[in-house]
């Protein structure tokens, strides 16, 4: 028989909810999104170019408007990596979550492993996290902050080359050069990096709609309103 108790339990239950991403984190995630998605475009096709077109050849600039948006979506992704990384020093706890990977604590490993569970289909419940719960932070950090760096250095490094050999800038080419190995080792790096974050992005979505359906707590709607609903 259902009580008033019981029932003002169950009202508390259901909305209960707590401030995850503050806003500048919620505005970053989503102009980095549309920042991703125009270089990954535009990077696929400047590697694999579009066949010729026909007339005049002074009546087209499409593969330089393809690289002017490359360099623009470029400029915004590695200047808002770099004001995350800083807000990161200054914003919740949850806002320094993917520059790190907490594998000394033993609560930590503990609460992986029980993901990991939860993701296979082998725990009924899945458990409870304020913020990245620590698969999510582990490829975070592994797949998206780490791969971030490799694209944006060897962007730069390969921007800058283009400049020309007197440039100012050219010591940050010939720094990530003789790391990488020349200009086409690095365009490797390149390439490598930016697939690497596309197979992330693709079960970074996958995730968050299956967290979504599955978890009983709120997870895209978060990243909008930066309210962490739980359901149930």
């Amino acid at each position: 028989m259902f009580s008033e108790s019981a029932g003002i339990r169950e009202s508390q239950e259901i909305q209960t909810a707590v401030l995850v991403y503050e806003v500048p984190v919620r505005l970053w995630h989503w102009m980095n999104f549309f920042a991703i998605l125009a270089l990954f475009v535009t990077g696929y096709l400047i590697a694999i170019p579009t066949p010729s077109l026909g007339g005049e050849a002074s009546a087209h600039f499409l593969f330089g408007n393809i690289r002017l948006i490359h360099y623009a979506a470029g400029q915004v992704f590695a200047w808002g990596f770099l004001a995350r990384a800083l807000f990161a020093l200054i914003g919740n706890h949850t806002s320094r979550e993917i520059f790190y990977v907490p594998f000394w604590r033993q609560e930590w490993r503990k609460g992986f492993f029980r993901m990991l569970r939860w993701y296979c289909f082998m725990e009924k419940r899945a458990p409870r996290f304020i913020g990245h719960n620590p698969v999510a932070q582990m490829m975070m950090f592994g797949a998206f902050v780490l791969p971030s760096l490799v694209v944006i250095s060897t962007g730069v490094a390969l921007y800058v080359e283009a400049l020309g050999m007197d440039h100012p800038l050219r010591v940050i080419t010939d720094f990530v050069f003789s790391i990488t190995g020349g200009s086409l080792q690095t365009h490797v790096w390149h390439h490598l990096a930016m697939w690497m974050m596309v197979v992330f992005a693709i079960l970074h979505i996958y995730a968050a709609i299956r967290e979504e359906i599955m978890s009983r707590q709120s997870m895209i709607s978060t990243m909008i309103s930066g309210w962490r609903m739980f359901k149930d």
